[in-house]
């Protein structure tokens, strides 16, 4: 187990992600410990030990993956193709010195303590619908764009909703955070563009979740952005649509980010 320490320990998270103790912070850490009430929260003092799951094992699976494991944290990885997870992992852990990596099924996935769902949509609401209640008070993250791919002119979800406000539809009881939807695979991998650390998006109902996917961010030397409640991966979606439609007539080669100045 990968173990690290973290300097951006975060509000423990109760119903509705309320604190569950007065001034009591959280980090995803185990064990759990109990505070007044009898409500268990994660053990924060000292050293952390986080476990991050990645559902798919694409070339963006690759990316967070690579930054996960240079934060320092515990990555496990499912693919609907074995092999695919396999052989991901064993290329990330050749990578990153160290590296806590294994391939992993569907229900080891879900017992992580994030679970990122690294598909395309609607690929990722489907799996997300699949591990259902497996899912429940569990930091969900959604890096997916809805673009029509078969026209590359238009996005396939309806107006006045996003595909992170899909997703958590058929998992209310998952605390869904939209992030890196913004990113390319090549920049993300690296960590960097023109110099300049990526920025990374992050928008959730839920403000522990947020919180929590935002130390994860940090640790991996990017910068997060909190822009608010996940009603907000509209605007995150349609934005990295632009993005992504503009690669060719600028002649970006798929190498840009999205920034905030200064």
């Amino acid at each position: 187990m990968a173990v690290r320490r973290n300097h951006h320990a975060l509000v423990a998270p109760g119903p509705q992600g309320r604190p569950r103790c007065p001034g009591q912070r959280w980090a995803l850490a185990r064990p759990a410990r109990r505070c007044e009430g009898g409500h268990e929260t994660p053990h924060v003092r000292g050293e952390l030990q986080v476990i991050i799951s990645i559902v798919g094992a694409g070339n963006m699976a690759r990316a967070i993956g690579t930054r996960v494991l240079s934060g320092g944290h515990s990555l496990r990885l499912h693919d609907r193709n074995p092999g695919k997870a396999e052989g991901l992992a064993t290329s990330l852990s050749e990578a990153v010195s160290g590296a806590d990596v294994q391939a992993s099924d569907a229900e080891g996935a879900a017992a992580a303590d994030v679970v990122v769902l690294a598909l395309p949509y609607p690929a990722g609401r489907e799996v997300a619908a699949s591990l259902g209640a497996a899912l429940s008070g569990k930091v969900v993250v959604d890096i997916s764009n809805p673009v029509d791919f078969s026209t590359f002119d238009s996005l396939v979800v309806p107006p006045g909703t996003s595909a992170a406000e899909e997703i958590a539809a058929v998992v209310p009881d998952a605390r869904l955070v939209k992030a890196f939807n913004t990113t390319f695979a090549g920049p993300l991998a690296s960590g960097e563009v023109a110099g300049r650390p990526l920025d990374v998006f992050i928008a959730g109902d839920d403000d522990a979740a947020r919180e929590a996917v935002a130390s994860v961010v940090t640790s991996a030397g990017l910068r997060p952005l909190d822009v608010g409640p996940l009603r907000r991966a509209r605007e995150l979606e349609a934005f990295q649509f632009l993005h992504m439609a503009s690669q060719e007539r600028l002649g970006l080669g798929w190498s840009s980010g999205i920034a905030i100045l200064p």
